[in-house]
């Protein structure tokens, strides 16, 4: 099976102007893998820096529903969400936000938490999917 890099912009240019080697989403078959987005604001492209958690949450996943679309898939595709966070404190909140962009039928997930981070961001989620039929 033959990978395919899908360039999902902004993303991937900040990425490549951060000097980050990654692709933000590929392909194989049907499957789709979308790798660790964190909030960008969507105006100037940088990170959404002191942003409130909640709009840093919902940014990753409006973030993740633009990759799965340029694949070939939306939500209702997603298989396994991976979420990282720099604090247990904020499942809470987090689930209330996920719930409204999974409201039926939830991917399986995991909500991890990191001592340390690269970034000045709260949250950064990734996904693997499949292609809609």
């Amino acid at each position: 099976m033959k990978r395919e890099i899908i360039r999902v912009e902004p993303f991937d240019s900040n990425f490549e102007k951060w000097g980050v080697p990654v692709s933000t989403c590929t392909r194989a078959g049907d499957m789709i893998f979308v790798s660790g987005l964190p909030p960008f604001d969507p105006k100037t492209g940088e990170f959404l820096v002191h942003a409130p958690f909640e709009q840093q949450a919902e940014r990753c996943l409006e973030e993740l529903k633009t990759a799965l679309e340029a694949a070939g898939s939306d939500l209702e595709h997603v298989m396994k969400v991976n979420v990282i966070c720099v604090s247990p404190e904020r499942f809470k909140a987090f689930n209330e936000i996920y719930k409204r962009y999974f409201p039926k039928n939830p991917p399986a997930r995991i909500f991890f938490c990191v001592p340390v981070w690269t970034g000045p961001f709260d949250i950064e989620i990734e996904c693997i999917a499949v292609r809609k039929d």
